[in-house]
C-alpha cells in the first residue's frame, strides 16, 4: 500500500525520545454543545448535570471521542497532515469533567516518539490529562513521515 503524505518531518530526523510540542485545550460546556451538533452525541451525560449526578458522575464530562480528537491534534500539528496518522487507539480512563463556570476544564497532552518502525513510520506516546489525572491510557498514534 502506497501512503501519500506532506508530513513536515522527516523519518531520518525522528529519534526516539523526540518530545511533541504540548499542547493545552479549553473545555467549557458550550464547546460540548458545539462537538454534540457535530458528532450527534447528545447524551445527557454531556450537558445536563442534574443527569450526569444521577448517573453516579461527578458533573457534566467530556465526550471520549473528543477527548481523543483533542489529543491527536498534538501529532497532527507536529506532523503538518493529519492523513499522515495511519493508526490511533487510546483507552479511557477517567472522565474529564467539564464544571458549569467561566473556565471549564483544561485537557493537556503531550507526547513523545516512542519507536522509529518500517517504512518511514514511527510511534509516538501521547500523555493527557485534566485536572491533574491522566484521562487516556495507552495513548498511541503510528505516523507516516516524509
Amino acid at each position: 500500500m502506497t501512503v501519500s503524505t506532506v508530513a513536515k518531518i522527516a523519518y531520518d530526523d525522528a529519534e526516539v525520545g523526540t518530545e511533541l510540542p504540548a499542547q493545552t485545550f479549553p473545555v467549557t460546556r458550550a464547546t460540548l454543545v458545539q462537538y454534540a451538533g457535530a458528532s450527534g452525541d447528545f447524551n445527557p451525560i454531556h450537558w445536563n448535570e442534574k443527569f450526569a449526578k444521577e448517573v453516579g458522575l461527578p458533573d457534566v464530562i467530556a465526550h471520549g471521542m473528543f477527548t481523543m480528537a483533542e489529543a491527536i491534534r498534538v501529532v497532527t500539528d507536529w506532523v503538518g497532515d493529519p492523513g499522515a496518522v495511519v493508526e490511533y487507539g487510546v483507552r479511557f480512563t477517567k472522565p474529564v469533567v467539564v464544571p458549569n463556570d467561566d473556565e471549564g476544564a483544561v485537557i493537556e497532552v503531550s507526547g513523545k516518539v516512542a519507536a522509529k518502525l518500517d517504512d518511514n513510520r514511527v510511534r509516538v506516546d501521547l500523555t493527557a490529562t485534566s485536572g491533574g489525572q491522566k484521562v487516556l491510557g495507552m495513548s498511541r498514534a503510528v505516523v507516516q513521515l516524509a
